[in-house]
């Protein structure tokens, strides 16, 4: 019999994206899996269900739940949708367990084996699977581009029969994927680019993208590719040199998140209000508070003279190719698994033991665990 993969229809409200695309639907299928989707479930992401080949569509989502082998999502499945899959069944994405506790205890009780998207190691031959960088690198985009909407300058230098326009100044703070890419759009639309990164390894990939990197003295490296938590005076003596960058700067760009806990405030009040009148504030890490003192998270407002956006879920505002980039990570992550037709999970390999959250009535994330749990120790 083979491996029915099943597709709901994303529920969260703003939420366009669909886990898979036609082309990856039809590569399921040749891989010998069933795949069965949700009525529309890709409307978001502008296809329609036509568009698909060798998929089986149904209106049902309580059926398709209680049928399928494997659930792929890219939000956190709902208590609800939890509550209608099979026991011992897989639900593959995003999973947020320091958000959603409860959710991680339920699937525990059900028996379902989870696998957190975002918990996929950061190693060489997982980074096909990588799922956080790809919509990470779909929000850099994303963030150079609402900054130059919300702008009331041209990002290029533009001679004209006017006159000569000097190009906007914009500065990116994180040189994660994000920050990489939010300072290569700003760089292509014709900006004067500067970026910092508490990661001094950062400096040559700022760089080679055309920016001029900050140096502020502070080196933070951690473990897995981010960057560890500052000291007070490590604090100060990077703030004092990059508040005279952000007061000087006509769009600053902030991607400094750290998974699973608040974001690190980076802008002070204090620098907003020295900053130029119109500049513009792109506050990528708003579903972590913040890196700005004054943003509102999910806002789009003005403060004093400085326009401020927080906005959620960026990745969903480019639907199509986050949606396709998505439905590729996914692909890659299960293709070996499937072998003869059969979903078979080596829990030796590095890939599938760090990524799995939850398995066989247990949760298998240490550090959710003593969230759910308490530590026994």
């Amino acid at each position: 019999m083979p491996i029915r993969v099943a597709v709901p229809k994303e529920t969260l409200e703003g939420e366009c994206r669909v886990a898979l695309d036609p082309v990856v639907a039809k590569r399921f299928a040749a891989l010998g899996c069933e795949v069965r989707m949700e009525h529309d479930a890709g409307a978001g992401a502008h296809y329609v269900d036509d568009d698909y080949e060798d998929v089986g569509f149904v209106t049902d989502k309580a059926e398709l739940l209680a049928s399928a082998d494997v659930v792929l999502k890219v939000q956190p499945p709902t208590e609800d949708e939890i509550k209608q899959m099979a026991e011992g069944s897989i639900v593959v994405g995003f999973m947020s367990p320091y958000r959603f506790p409860d959710r991680v205890k339920l699937m525990r009780d059900r028996k379902i084996t989870s696998f957190a998207m975002e918990l996929i190691p950061r190693i060489s031959r997982a980074q096909s699977m990588d799922a956080l960088s790809s919509q990470a690198a779909v929000a850099g985009y994303k963030a150079a581009i609402m900054a130059a909407d919300r702008t009331g300058r041209f990002f290029p230098m533009l001679t004209t029969a006017a006159g000569t326009i000097r190009p906007a100044k914009v500065l990116v703070i994180g040189a994660g994927v994000a920050g990489l890419q939010a300072i290569a759009t700003a760089k292509r639309l014709g900006a004067v680019v500067e970026a910092y990164d508490v990661r001094s390894a950062t400096r040559e990939q700022v760089q080679s993208l055309g920016a001029k990197y900050i140096e502020t003295g502070v080196a933070a490296e951690g473990e897995g590719g981010y960057a560890r938590e500052l000291t007070e005076e490590e604090k100060r003596k990077q703030l004092e040199v990059l508040a005279k960058h952000i007061t000087q700067a006509d769009a600053v760009i902030t991607t400094a998140a750290i998974p699973g806990k608040p974001s690190p405030k980076i802008i002070s009040q204090e620098m907003v209000d020295n900053m130029k009148v119109g500049s513009v504030i792109i506050d990528l890490a708003a579903e972590g508070g913040g890196n700005c003192e004054v943003t509102k998270p999910g806002e789009d407002y003005v403060y004093g003279c400085v326009r401020v956006y927080g906005p959620f879920n960026v990745p969903a505002m480019l639907p199509v190719h986050a949606s396709d980039m998505y439905a590729k990570n996914l692909l890659n992550f299960l293709t070996p698994m499937i072998e003869e037709g059969e979903l078979k999970l080596d829990w030796e390999d590095q890939v599938i033991h760090d990524s799995a959250l939850t398995h066989d009535g247990e949760i298998r994330h240490e550090p959710t665990r003593a969230l759910v749990e308490g530590d026994a120790s």
